[in-house]
């Protein structure tokens, strides 16, 4: 039976700087420290002791990859509602805490956006030289360099991986049909100048290999890093990296909660209807996100033709299926599974009937109803620089700013809702426990990570408490302990005992 799908985004976003040094990787710096000394009151460092990106699930990486780099040396911080905040290849990233289900996931996502907002505004209230720090949730500088928005799911150790990479991969290339961000033109030099006037996707254009170790350069569509931050002998992480990051929630709760239900269907040993593996998986990917009417035969691996909409349409043919005969226990709440299904559902029928109708859940839709208008009042055609301004504005976080701000989208989860997020964590995965530590005894948290936190008590020597289950340690388990304690003196010993 699949196991629970806990899930969490990893955002990097753009950042720009107003009147001052442009260098990102200080820019970045800037705006997490505003944050962290100023605001949280609080810099608990990273604990890089269980940091693995070379190791590949196929078993060994091919000569020649070249996994991320480390970067022990940058600003690094764990915010008290279980997420990490820190300065990730010359971007500010904010990496939620591990999250039970799609809502809670898009909650914490609105959170870790709350809170570069935050940061911005207080970099730029302590400025010593005036200049102002721009942050943008986006993918792409339009100069042809990308940044990721990745997603991470928890999966059972014992499906092999050539298993996973077979079922997920045809979700991976069409999904873009109703998780894309929308991007105007192309900036890889891959298409002939001027051919492509508008895509679904910001990220697709940048990915070069179906699998593969990288995630910077080569990009492939399934990520074989391996490295789950858990029990290695139970547990596996699948590190996604082809999402675009979305400002929509309703994109955002489909982007998680479908690819959960597939990662569940693939761990059940579900038989779709047909066969989904398609003939050059990289070539379709690039296809599917130029293809606004959804009806390019994409090339199977049998010789047929189908387009993306029908090959989603199959997916959640058999998901239906699958929630009548297995349930959506893996999901979480019983209720968001089911939302899961509808939204769904919903959603690809709109695309194939009115696509332009879900301005209000989809953000390449809402951006090209704010570009199509800009270009009938101004009589501009794709090529006007001013539509690529427009694209960027879109991403702006500045509230003042914001174009996607000022539309009327679809809340799944109020700012209201979102501020709590911003201090406190999910309350049904180890990082409860993490943060509510932070929260109690700041000063006796010498570093965390993802699968254990180090004490600091003084006079003994540092303390490490493994969380290999990240089940484990919740409110449920905890709670009563935790605040039955009065220092973490006491907490260790009874967790000991």
């Amino acid at each position: 039976m699949a196991i629970a799908k806990v899930c969490g985004i990893e955002t990097e976003y753009g950042i720009h700087v107003l009147g001052g040094d442009p260098n990102p990787i200080l820019a970045s710096s800037v705006l997490i420290n505003a944050y962290a000394q100023n605001v949280a009151r609080q810099q608990t460092g990273w604990d890089f002791e269980d940091e693995t990106p070379g190791v590949d699930a196929r078993g060994g990486a091919p000569a020649g990859a070249q996994p991320p780099m480390v970067e022990t040396h940058l600003v690094n911080t764990v915010l008290s509602n279980g997420a990490r905040y820190y300065v990730d290849h010359a971007h500010p990233e904010y990496s939620s805490p591990e999250c039970l289900d799609a809502l809670e996931c898009v909650r914490y996502d609105r959170a870790g956006d709350l809170i570069v907002i935050r940061s911005m505004e207080e970099a730029d209230r302590t400025s010593w030289d005036g200049s102002r720090l721009v942050a943008y949730k986006n993918n792409s500088d339009s100069k042809g360099n990308s940044y990721g928005c990745h997603e991470n799911y928890l999966m059972d150790r014992e499906v092999p991986f050539f298993r996973v990479v077979q079922g997920v991969t045809p979700h991976f290339v069409t999904r873009q049909i109703f998780t894309g961000a929308g991007k105007v033109g192309s900036e890889t030099g891959r298409y002939e100048p001027g051919s492509v006037l508008f895509q679904l996707s910001q990220r697709a254009e940048f990915f070069e290999e179906e699998v593969g170790l990288e995630t910077t350069i080569k990009r492939p569509i399934v990520n074989t890093r391996d490295e789950p931050h858990a029990d290695p002998s139970r547990y596996r992480r699948l590190h996604v990296i082809v999402g675009d990051a979305n400002l929509c929630q309703v994109a955002t709760f489909l982007k998680v909660g479908t690819t959960a239900l597939v990662l569940a269907m693939i761990e059940d040993g579900v038989t779709l209807s047909r066969n989904l593996s398609l003939d050059d998986p990289v070539r379709a990917m690039h296809e599917v996100a130029c293809d606004l009417s959804f009806t390019h035969p994409l090339r199977m691996a049998d010789g047929s033709r189908a387009s993306a909409l029908d090959l989603q349409n199959v997916l959640y043919e058999a998901a239906v299926n699958y929630a009548e005969s297995r349930g959506l226990e893996a999901l979480g709440p019983e209720v968001v599974g089911r939302e899961i299904l509808r939204r769904w559902g919903e959603v690809l029928h709109g695309l194939e009937t009115d696509p332009m109708s879900l301005g209000r859940q989809l953000d390449w839709v809402a951006k090209l109803s704010i570009l199509e208008g800009y270009r009938d009042r101004h009589g501009c055609d794709w090529g006007d620089p001013r539509l690529a301004a427009v694209d960027l504005q879109y991403h702006d976080l500045r509230p003042d700013k914001s174009l996607f701000r000022k539309l009327d989208t679809e809340v799944l989860v109020s700012d209201e809702d979102a501020m709590v997020a911003v201090t406190d964590p999910p309350r049904g995965t180890r990082a409860w426990f993490r943060g509510r530590c932070l929260q109690r005894w700041p000063q006796s948290v010498a570093a965390a990570n993802w699968d254990s936190m180090v004490f600091d008590l003084g006079s003994d020597p540092l303390r490490r408490v493994p969380m290999m289950d990240p089940l484990k340690g919740t409110a449920d388990h905890v709670e009563a302990l935790i605040e039955s304690c009065e220092d973490p003196r006491e907490l260790l010993r009874r967790l000991e005992a």
